[in-house]
């Protein structure tokens, strides 16, 4: 499962790579922390880059980790670490990194003050942090096309979903400033995110999501019914390419202020 994850996430994000790679501008000496690596890519682009440095992979996942580990093995890199744990009290050594990366990793911090504070104090005088994270959830076609297939009478609640947590660039800049970031900008990125090859596939990459599994253990529908929708819905984002839909990131850039 967690190997179909891992090439699920990459393909699905593989239109923002490039995207994130040219703002984190990886130098050859650089020593990188990557918040949220998963099972590794973008751990192993920074890696090939920082070839006389270190890059420190961090997630809370022991399967996806397993994986970047087999994975930076079979590309022969040796300048690469994995770490378990929560960036957000993970024991960083201190004033100890050029650069923090994260490809929609750090939107899930159950404290984001104490998280960006945590990081920070890893990073040295400086030292530039560039992130990836989603703009809010109304600019984000996925969610809401998955929410309204299994269930077309929800209405909003006016929560905000974790994975859109840090879609305001003002809250987003509250949190890294009084983090010790200064500096902070936000860049628009406009990409789709690719589901699948056909319908068949996106359905089952579906089926591994959690809010689908919540809402279908819930659901007072026959399950045919509910799975028709989301069967109609892929079908209505099928293209040429695949199974796409609109998606909206921001990448934000920050540097740890001196002294």
């Amino acid at each position: 499962m967690a190997l179909e994850c891992a090439d699920f996430y990459d393909l699905e994000l593989a239109r923002y790579n490039r995207h994130l790679g040219a703002a984190a501008g990886v130098a050859i000496r650089d020593r990188v922390l990557d918040i949220g690596c998963g099972a590794g890519q973008t751990t192993r682009e920074a890696a090939r880059v920082a070839v006389d440095g270190e890059v420190v992979g961090v997630d809370t996942s022991g399967e996806m980790l397993e994986v970047a580990r087999r994975r930076c093995a079979e590309a022969g890199l040796r300048n690469v670490a994995f770490e378990q744990g929560d960036a957000q009290s993970h024991p960083f050594p201190a004033a100890s990194f050029d650069l923090c990366i994260s490809r929609f990793g750090v939107m899930f911090f159950a404290d984001p003050a104490a998280a960006f504070a945590n990081i920070g104090r890893a990073m040295r005088p400086g030292a530039r942090l560039v992130c990836m994270v989603w703009q809010s959830q109304e600019r984000n076609e996925w969610s809401g096309a998955i929410q309204q297939a299994l269930n077309p009478e929800s209405t909003p609640s006016g929560d905000v979903p974790m994975a859109f947590s840090l879609g305001d660039p003002a809250v987003a800049a509250d949190l890294l400033s009084a983090a010790g970031f200064i500096s902070i900008d936000f860049t628009e990125v406009n990409e789709p995110v690719f589901y699948g090859p056909n319908v068949a596939a996106a359905f089952d990459a579906l089926g591994s999501f959690q809010m689908v599994k919540e809402a279908l253990a819930r659901t007072a529908e026959p399950p045919g019914k509910v799975s028709r929708r989301l069967r109609d819905m892929l079908e209505a984002h099928m293209t040429a390419e695949g199974v796409l839909f609109d998606s909206r990131a921001w990448i934000t850039t920050a540097r740890r202020a001196v002294g």
